[in-house]
């Protein structure tokens, strides 16, 4: 019987679990629903920003604006993007891969400094020596706390600073990308300097009239766009988390669905066995007397 007891227990204990993935699935898919109803909102007023700052940035010589400055690449800043929380499946260690395997070989030769958006990323490389933290401190990981534009702009802004002073020569996001509720896909794209598009021919047939003159709307556009860039992939990430959260309590869901059933099988063939030897030893006390 103490066998029958410890499957009884475990029973309940894998019922609790699963009555809690069962609360995180469904608490991730009401926040899935708004994070993707704000990044599909952003993502075309984005592209098409960055589709104009890649068609000017083509007509630029190379000494007009600072964002658009291509050094040689001796330090380089990487922005990883991931979760404060866990539970999520590989969503934030597929950053932190992309990051060690991808990120580190294009930059070959080059000192490379991560900056953590997300907790997470906090938690891997605040002890590490490329870790870097400048004037923002500690406070970058608690931004998806409550994720603002205006919060992603003042980030934006000391990254460009740190571009526009030097201490960078190149500025590169990681993050995932949102692509539906099950599939998520880890991108890296470059953040600073702002490059023309590949296909000079499709830029240069873009002409564009400037009022007031090109160099007062490259001072507001470049950043504007940046900003955007930014706030972009931050709202990508958050719905990125969320799909990956649901997807996975999900999973857990059905795997400890699959658990109690097994479960309650060998408990059912423990008691079966238990009365079964409980009625041979009757018969058999039975016949003893009987004798």
């Amino acid at each position: 019987m103490a066998n029958l007891k410890e499957i009884r227990i475990r029973i309940a204990s894998v019922n609790s679990t699963m009555q809690i993935t069962s609360a995180m699935k469904m608490v991730s898919a009401a926040k899935l629903k708004r994070a993707q109803d704000a990044i599909t909102r952003m993502r075309p007023y984005a592209e098409k920003l960055q589709e104009i700052l890649s068609n000017v940035s083509a007509t630029l010589d190379g000494n007009e604006g600072v964002y658009s400055q291509e050094r040689d690449v001796k330090n380089v800043l990487v922005v990883a993007i991931t979760s404060n929380r866990g539970l999520c499946g590989g969503f934030n260690n597929n950053v932190i891969k992309e990051i060690r395997a991808n990120v580190l070989n294009q930059s070959k030769g080059a000192q490379i400094s991560v900056l953590s958006l997300g907790k997470k990323a906090f938690d891997v490389y605040k002890k590490a020596n490329n870790h870097y933290t400048g004037e923002f401190g500690d406070a970058p990981y608690a931004i998806f706390d409550q994720l603002t534009f205006d919060q992603s702009s003042a980030i934006a802004d000391k990254i460009m600073g740190a571009f526009a002073a030097g201490k960078f020569d190149k500025v590169i996001l990681v993050y995932n990308k949102f692509k539906n509720a099950g599939t998520q896909v880890v991108v890296n794209e470059q953040m600073l300097p702002v490059v023309a598009q590949n296909d000079k021919a499709s830029a240069s047939s873009v002409e564009y009239i400037y009022e007031p003159e090109k160099t007062k709307i490259l001072e507001d556009l470049i950043p504007r766009s940046l900003r955007v860039q930014l706030f972009k992939a931050l709202l990508d990430s958050n719905a990125a988390e969320h799909a990956a959260r649901m997807t996975a309590m999900h999973k857990a869901t059905d795997n400890a669905g699959e658990l109690v059933k097994e479960l309650k099988l060998n408990y059912n063939k423990a008691r079966q066995a238990a009365i079964t030897g409980e009625i041979l030893e009757i018969v058999a006390g039975a016949e003893a007397l009987n004798g």
